[in-house]
């Protein structure tokens, strides 16, 4: 196995979820099935507005009589507010954890301090482990190379792993768009859960024509936010670049279309081609009607 190697998120946070009635309140709000959460093994999940799109996406880890939430820092306001519209009489309490610093290790096992708590990041395996690190704990005590988050961030984009705040903007994406339903962030078989006819409807009549994707630039890639064209028709957007590999969500018909025409894409000035994930299992939309 690979050298080790860990890096502290500094733009992670955890909230704690506890309560008699946690998991049935998360339950009926998550993209995920609550009960795939075990003690060492966390889900990937969302909260979903009615209209179907994302508000926050996060880790979901039982841990003692409640759940650990591990989410973007800038959502973390956001998503306590949301909990408490939907808590109403419910017996069940959510607020930050401070305890706990995120990070990420990849390569062979790192040594856990007291506290810790790892799991599998659910998405991908190939992703690593996702580690809770008590905040007083020395990072360099777990006997492994520390790596940058732009080193993070660029195996995440080798992988073709979308983030959310990064590659898609919260409440203006679908589940299929930022590949729920291929990395472990949906469970169809679940039953209700906020946003769920939406979600469903676009599963069973595959229309999903917008994806987040893989990206190679014959040169470095310009900045996130570019936007990426078929001859001069925008089909879609840049977001996390590292080098010259990038994502974007882009529209796949009209990629297709473009393919079938011999029109080469192009971000900025760049021209690119579109690298669909070797994990991904899902039929390319054929291309736009004319």
């Amino acid at each position: 196995m690979s050298e080790c190697k860990v890096v502290l998120l500094s733009d992670r946070a955890v909230v704690r979820v506890t309560g008699e009635a946690a998991r049935n309140f998360l339950q009926g709000l998550i993209t995920n099935h609550i009960d795939q959460a075990k003690p060492g093994s966390a889900i990937h999940t969302g909260l979903l507005t009615p209209q179907g799109k994302i508000l926050v996406d996060f880790f979901v880890l039982p841990d003692g009589d409640g759940f650990l939430l591990e989410l973007a820092k800038a959502k973390l306001a956001d998503l306590v507010q949301r909990l408490t519209v939907y808590k109403l009489r419910t017996q069940v309490a959510f607020a930050e954890e401070p305890s706990f610093r995120v990070a990420a290790s990849w390569g062979s096992t790192p040594r856990l301090p007291e506290g810790a708590i790892a799991f599998a990041d659910p998405r991908l395996p190939e992703l690593g482990l996702r580690i809770l690190l008590p905040a007083n704990a020395d990072i360099s005590g777990l006997g492994c190379a520390l790596a940058s988050e732009d080193e993070y961030h660029a195996r995440r984009i080798a992988l073709g792993v979308p983030e959310g705040g990064r590659d898609y903007t919260f409440g203006d994406a679908f589940p299929h768009e930022a590949m729920f339903d291929q990395l472990n962030g949906v469970d169809f078989k679940k039953g209700c859960f906020v946003g769920q006819e939406v979600v469903s409807r676009m599963e069973h009549r595959g229309t999903a024509r917008k994806r987040i994707v893989g990206i190679e630039g014959e040169a470095p890639l310009p900045p996130s936010g570019t936007e990426i064209v078929a001859g001069s028709t925008p089909i879609g957007t840049l977001s996390s670049v590292a080098g010259s590999s990038g994502l974007a969500l882009l529209r796949l018909d009209r990629a297709e279309e473009a393919k079938a025409a011999g029109t080469p894409l192009r971000a900025g000035e760049v021209t690119v081609t579109i690298r669909i994930p070797a994990w991904a299992r899902f039929k390319t939309p054929a291309p736009a009607a004319t």
